[in-house]
């Protein structure tokens, strides 16, 4: 999965556009980062900015950002009604697709480490990246607001986390933090009362409602000892609700924010605020996505919802998507775009891979007079086309009529299907790559000794690299066969030639990747290419022991 961060910086400039479109164009000066959105505010004179990408570019962008609005903000003359303590008031880091919260703390002390260092701004780590407890929660960071700033840093407690415990009066202070991702999320309703929309609100939401005595409106307020009104919370922590009447729509929404995706995502909360709409009389009839989703999201909840009609969730990423989007009528205002909608599609460039080729393109390019694509490539797509066969019995198996009880079994082997599947198509497009490497390295410069050093290093790596990708190949596609064999032995009967097919095409990706190993490692004495060589070659005559095995049971039953 590729590595990607968001980061969500608000600057305190909502006003003049070219001071913004200054601090932005540094964003995108860095490659590896995608500008995803950009929001200023004329009333709260900030402007929230979102952009994406691998952790080390996102980090490198973050601080130019940081430092070109250091040089265009005073924060002297700043007035707006939005908190704020510096002309970069909060750069939060939001960990998207392949990377943990773990990591994404480290990222985020680094960039706090580097503005303090070489930008002289006093940095308070906050929310998961805090290292005090209090500092965990950014209103108690931003406490006092820019006036205040220069009294509470001659304060020892509230020492900066890094940069100088000194004012600085231009830039003020910057709060750098780790946090989950905040979606916006708005339920339709078959209503226009506001004040029942805000009811089921009240329902759900984490802070709840003021109990009170009898009437739960008009009733007296129940309060502690101390004097203060006692809540009743709602069923759904990490939100934030109210109900609202949308005039350009004629209808009642709930507007919710979901603070932590992990804690409650998207589909638990559209189920409970289904149920409790309906305690009220009221359906939702459907909900909108504010903004951008990660991918995992919908991900999540289409397989959720999989799993309440006994449905194989091992099928296509694309499927599962466009279940979710149903499921959630995400498409009851307004069409809903998966590419506009979710993050990780918005970052594809656009493809120029063999994988999404047609059949007959990839024929064609694997015809040509060119060496790649070449029978790595080739080899890699078998596999993925023989381990596709393998799943396509386990989803067939998992609608089976009256097999209904045993949809799960054959789900997961449908689902491993799909990421060995994931993984060979990867390998299609990178034994095309590697050798690519290897092309590049030759045609280095050798006209000084550290040249000839530089190119022979470089040589050495690609070719090694050129070895390692049809290796895993060969792993990846052997350990497909086991769900071939495994549909052949439980599986629908009906198909059990499909699965053999699928056990012959992985055996022969097995074998082609295998002549790649070969005729890259010819010559090596290297310990790593050699041990490789050995292992391909049992590996090799294991598959085919395993391809006679599977096809006996198959033809045996034909």
């Amino acid at each position: 999965m590729k590595k990607l961060i968001e980061c969500v910086p608000n600057f305190s400039e909502g006003r003049d556009m070219s001071i913004i479109k200054s601090i932005t164009d540094e964003i995108e000066t860095v490659e590896g980062v995608k500008l995803l959105d950009v929001d200023p505010g004329k009333a709260t004179n900030r402007t929230v900015v979102t952009f994406v990408g691998d952790p080390e570019s996102t980090i490198e962008a973050a601080f130019l950002a940081i430092k070109r609005a250091s040089e265009l903000i005073d924060m002297s003359k700043h007035s707006g009604e939005h908190p704020r303590m510096g002309a970069t008031d909060v750069c939060p880091l939001i960990p998207i697709s392949g990377v943990t919260m773990e990591e994404t703390i480290e990222y985020a002390r680094r960039l706090a480490k580097r503005v303090g260092k070489d930008l002289d701004i006093p940095v308070y780590c906050y929310e998961f990246a805090a290292y005090q407890d209090p500092r965990r929660n950014l209103a108690y960071c931003r406490k006092g607001e820019y006036e205040g700033l220069e009294k509470r840093l001659a304060i020892p407690e509230w020492k900066p986390d890094y940069g100088p415990a000194k004012f600085n009066p231009g830039a003020g202070a910057t709060a750098i933090g780790a946090r989950n991702f905040l979606i916006a999320y708005n339920f339709n309703l078959n209503t226009t009362s506001t004040r029942r929309a805000n009811a089921i609100a009240f329902d759900v939401r984490e802070q709840g409602r003021i109990k009170r005595e009898g009437n739960p409106i008009t009733g007296k307020i129940v309060r502690d000892d101390q004097g203060n009104a006692i809540r009743e919370p709602g069923t759904l922590k990490k939100t934030k609700a109210i109900g609202w009447y949308i005039e350009e729509y004629g209808i009642a929404q709930i507007s919710m924010n979901l603070t932590d995706i992990t804690v409650t995502p998207i589909h638990v909360a559209f189920d409970e605020v289904c149920k409790k709409a309906e305690e009220r009389g009221i359906r939702v009839t459907g909900s909108e996505l504010v903004g951008l989703v990660p991918l995992q999201a919908m991900l999540d909840a289409g397989k959720h919802y999989l799993r309440k009609q006994n449905r194989s969730t091992g099928i296509a990423e694309s499927e599962i998507v466009k279940i979710a989007v149903k499921s959630l009528g995400l498409n009851d205002l307004r069409p809903f775009n998966p590419q506009e909608k979710i993050i990780e599609y918005r970052m594809q460039e656009e493809s120029n891979q063999l994988v999404d080729l047609s059949l007959s393109a990839f024929a064609n390019e694997t015809a040509s007079e060119s060496p790649a694509p070449g029978g790595g490539s080739v080899s890699a797509y078998m596999g993925a086309l023989g381990v596709s066969l393998g799943t396509m019995v386990a989803n067939l198996s998992a609608h089976k009529r009256g097999w209904d009880d045993r949809w799960e079994e054959f789900s997961e082997w449908a689902e491993r299907g799909q990421q060995i599947k994931d993984r060979l198509l990867f390998l299609v497009d990178e034994d095309t790559r590697s050798f690519n490497a290897i092309i590049t390295a030759m045609r280095l410069p050798k006209e000084t000794d550290e040249d000839k050093v530089k190119r022979k290093n470089a040589i050495n790596s690609a070719t090694k690299y050129a070895i390692q990708v049809p290796y895993q190949v060969m792993t990846t596609a052997y350990e497909s066969m086991n769900i071939m064999k495994k549909m052949i032995e439980i599986g629908n009967p009906s198909s059990i030639s499909d699965a053999g097919v699928g056990a012959i095409a992985a055996s022969a990706a097995v074998s082609g990747a295998y002549l790649n190993v070969q005729i890259n490692a010819s010559g090596s004495q290297d310990s790593e290419i050699l041990r490789m060589l050995m292992e391909g070659e049992t590996l090799e005559e294991d598959a085919k022991k395993l391809e006679q095995e599977i096809l006996y049971i198959v033809r045996s039953n034909i």
